[in-house]
């Protein structure tokens, strides 16, 4: 018996015909290179096409990318991940990857570009928006016959406006704690000084008063002995001063 296997691929819109011939009552035929992600319409008939029978089926797509991760840098994130031919023979480094991001605070998908590397740049990433990262097979016919994504989500920014308003905020966080801390300092510095100022003060006074316990008017200076230094017991010792003009001399 002769069969006739047509194969339309729906997003090509391209055909082939097989002829298979069988003597038994059940046919196996196997449609080699479809691709992956692809739409087909398989429609078998009898030789003759008196009779006919048909399905549509989907091929599986191109599996996600392994290890996807983010790296995070001054001003921009990096995506990486690792190469698709390690584990998909249908897969060519040509064909490349896209990467699309979906910004949940927006509720906006948007495509970023392709790549034939394992890495993509992201920059101008808004604070205070949860971002999701997918990473594909890029896509090989009006959006059709893609590989299956590998989703990232992305949420460490924090609060604010921009990349930029980030940097100021992390500069203004910076500025908050240097400067109470340098205002300490000062103030410590500050008392310090008073402290040190007040005791040198309060030395010289009792210096001072010391100084003017022991002044004699009659001599015009300042008299210490060693007792009033070191605590001398010697204390009824009679101190020299030595002579007035009105102390009477007597001379042996």
């Amino acid at each position: 018996q002769l069969y006739a296997v047509a194969v339309k691929d729906l997003v090509r819109k391209t055909d082939k015909v097989y002829k298979v011939k069988t003597r038994n009552s059940t046919v196996e035929y196997t449609v080699k290179k479809l691709e992956p992600g692809g739409k087909y319409h398989v429609i078998v008939q009898l030789g003759n096409m008196s009779k006919e029978s048909s399905m549509k089926i989907n091929t599986v797509p191109l599996s996600a990318p392994d290890a996807l991760k983010i790296i995070t840098e001054n001003d921009h994130i990096l995506l990486f991940w690792k190469s698709l031919a390690l584990k998909e023979s249908n897969f060519n480094e040509s064909r490349g990857y896209e990467i699309h991001m979906f910004d949940s605070l927006m509720n906006m998908t948007a495509y970023l570009g392709n790549t034939t590397e394992n890495y993509f740049k992201v920059s101008n990433l808004k604070i205070g928006h949860n971002y999701s990262f997918s990473v594909q097979a890029r896509c090989l016919y009006s959006g059709q016959m893609c590989g299956e994504p590998a989703t990232l989500l992305y949420d460490e920014l924090g609060t604010g406006e921009d990349s930029s308003a980030s940097k100021t905020g992390r500069s203004t966080d910076v500025a908050a704690i240097v400067v109470p801390v340098l205002f300490l300092l000062l103030v410590t510095l500050g008392i310090g000084f008073v402290v040190l100022y007040m005791r040198h003060r309060r030395l010289q006074n009792s210096f001072t008063a010391f100084a003017n316990s022991h002044y004699s008017s009659r001599l015009g200076s300042a008299i210490f002995s060693s007792g009033d230094d070191l605590g001398d017991e010697d204390d009824e010792a009679p101190m020299i001063t030595g002579f007035s003009d009105d102390v009477p001399m007597v001379i042996a």
